[in-house]
């Protein structure tokens, strides 16, 4: 899914160069603030990765001092 967000992010990015250069900024801000939001979804799905990964790994080392007793 992060990979999803961020080819968003980058198409919103190239769209919103041409709505610059074409003159229209009220669309090209409108689209890139689209593109922003992407890209922190991104970020959001990468750290809910992380923490989903240590809270794991804390789950089993947990498990793992209850079973040494």
């Amino acid at each position: 899914m992060k990979i999803f967000w961020l080819i968003l992010a980058g198409a919103c990015a190239t769209v919103a160069a041409v709505f610059l250069w074409r003159g229209s900024f009220d669309l090209a801000f409108v689209v890139a603030v689209i593109g922003t939001v992407a890209w922190f979804l991104n970020y959001r799905t990468q750290a809910k990765a992380i923490t989903a990964a240590r809270d794991a790994e804390e789950e089993n080392q947990t498990r793992d001092l209850d079973n040494d007793q």
